[in-house]
């Protein structure tokens, strides 16, 4: 495996500032390293820690309780919470190549994880974008919020908490609040919306699976028992901001325990 290729692939698309292009890019470089077939496009001296990654000049970021909310009786409404979910994705495609090229020495398995996991938030980027653009608005014409990387910074000095705290918790949300979306735009009778966000979740699983199987090989090498991590983790960074009810069955498929699960329900009551 070429690591000094794939961390300049992941820095490259890191930096891109323009959706489609970075949705392209990732294509690339995650068929190309998949394949096997990732080369260096150019040496680089340059691959410390990316502070902030590439996007474009809108949307406007904004306090998420500032976002205005908007029902789905129609297309404007509509419309806003696609381009809600887009920019989470969008944020995703990021978040997958940090967590690549940022923490190094990690198996190879890894890398091949998360690169899976980029280049399919790059898919439903896609996706979401071809669905904005049927309701005739455009990526970047809602404002949004900058949480998820937020996040990525808080815990960028460590896999473990990177782990714990941004797919079990933060893209775990999806797992819990897709479904109702999902009721809500098929009562609408939006079933264009609904195909792509069942596609989403039934994806997210995994994403999140692969997040709880390398908290759980970073505990071990750190020496730690995962639930008991975990939950100290919830404790210091989230309490009071954690929501339910909880989606038990596709946390249980994406590696929570019976234990973490009840823990969950404690703290969001």
């Amino acid at each position: 495996m070429n690591m000094n290729a794939l961390f300049g692939a992941a820095r490259r698309c890191l930096l891109e500032c323009d959706p489609q292009r970075k949705v392209a890019l990732t294509r690339t470089c995650a068929g190309e390293f998949l394949e096997g077939r990732l080369a260096d496009a150019a040496p680089s001296t340059d691959l410390g820690p990316i502070h902030a990654p590439g996007r474009p000049q809108r949307p406007y970021l904004i306090e998420p309780r500032k976002l205005p909310q908007r029902g789905l009786g129609s297309a404007e409404g509509r419309a806003a919470l696609v381009h809600a979910i887009a920019h989470i994705e969008f944020n995703a495609i990021n978040l997958a190549w940090d967590a690549v090229h940022r923490f190094r020495d990690m198996p190879p398995a890894f890398y091949r994880d998360w690169v899976a996991v980029a280049a399919d938030e790059a898919r439903h980027f896609a996706l979401l974008s071809t669905r904005l653009a049927e309701l005739g608005h455009a990526y970047g014409d809602f404002d949004a919020h900058n949480g998820l990387w937020d996040m990525a910074l808080q815990t960028a000095d460590s896999c473990l908490r990177r782990m714990a705290l941004v797919p079990r918790v933060l893209e775990a949300r999806g797992l819990d609040v897709t479904p109702g979306m999902i009721a809500r735009l098929r009562a609408v009778g939006d079933f264009a919306t609904v195909e792509i966000l069942e596609l989403i979740l039934r994806e997210e699983v995994a994403h999140v699976a692969a997040g709880s199987r390398w908290f759980a090989y970073c505990c071990g090498e750190a020496g730690l028992e995962p639930e008991a991590t975990f939950a100290a983790l919830l404790e210091e960074c989230m309490r009071g901001s954690l929501r339910g009810p909880f989606n038990t069955e596709a946390r249980l498929s994406a590696g929570f325990s019976e234990a973490e699960l009840i823990h969950l329900d404690t703290l969001a009551a």
